[in-house]
């Protein structure tokens, strides 16, 4: 009998056009036990042909690349489609990946414990599920931040924030429990959170789809609050809340 996804590694494969790069998500996938890497490419056409009669679980996929970017590569892979993990050294191109059904986005240096979560993200999404459209990501009661705050950690359950307000170098954090301001950027607070669940509506405004409760052309209403949403990230947004069954 076939081993369930839970149980065999997982099948991988690295694209990136730096050398440097694809030896060190070489030696990263060495280090991750439940990882098979099947195969790493320079060249994104190279890739694509081997991708079609190898088909493999997730791929690691640098976006900026010459004659083929990543993000044109991801829309060439083959039905059933792997999941995709974008790479790069610029932080320009977050909002574009994210139009595609992206499992993570690690911004290049990429520390060993980011990549890492991504992978375990990987697992958590390839295992034994219905079949059909991307599964909705579901909630661990347990699951929480732990947030600085006035020389302490403060812990905040995931399932009480609303949503994040960036405020210079400063995120304020809307929770259950009331306001807290923390020195923290989006990208450090994207990285601790469950991925599929928070999405970025504005450059100035993260928002929890738990506590999402409805979408107007210009506004999102969330636990009683209006918030805009900026037109750069627009279309991302509504993609992720098709992407997960919510329109």
């Amino acid at each position: 009998m076939e081993p369930t996804l839970a149980r065999r590694p997982l099948t991988c494969a690295i694209v990136d056009d730096e050398p440097l790069a694809l030896t060190v998500l070489a030696e990263y996938c060495a280090q991750v036990p439940f990882l098979s890497l099947k195969g790493q490419f320079q060249e994104a056409l190279v890739a694509v042909e081997f991708l079609q009669d190898n088909p493999v679980d997730v791929v690691f996929l640098d976006i900026r690349m010459p004659r083929l970017t990543g993000l044109q590569l991801a829309q060439l892979l083959p039905t059933p489609a792997p999941r995709i993990i974008f790479t790069t050294a610029h932080a320009e191109y977050a909002a574009e990946s994210y139009e595609l059904p992206a499992l993570d986005y690690l911004l290049k240096p990429i520390r060993f414990e980011r990549f890492v979560q991504a992978a375990h993200r990987a697992r958590a999404a390839l295992a034994p599920a219905a079949t059909g459209a991307a599964s909705e990501p579901t909630e661990n009661p347990t699951e929480a931040l732990f947030i600085r705050q006035d020389n302490r950690l403060r812990r905040v359950p995931v399932a009480d924030l609303f949503y994040a307000e960036g405020q210079k170098e400063y995120l304020m954090l809307y929770t259950a429990a009331g306001k807290m301001l923390t020195l923290q950027s989006f990208r450090g607070l994207e990285e601790l959170l469950p991925p599929g669940r928070f999405v970025r509506i504005h450059k100035s405004y993260l928002i929890s789809l738990r506590h999402l409760e409805f979408v107007e052309r210009n506004r999102v209403q969330v636990h009683g609050t209006s918030l805009p949403i900026g037109e750069t990230y627009r279309e991302a947004f509504l993609e992720h809340l098709r992407y997960y069954g919510r329109v």
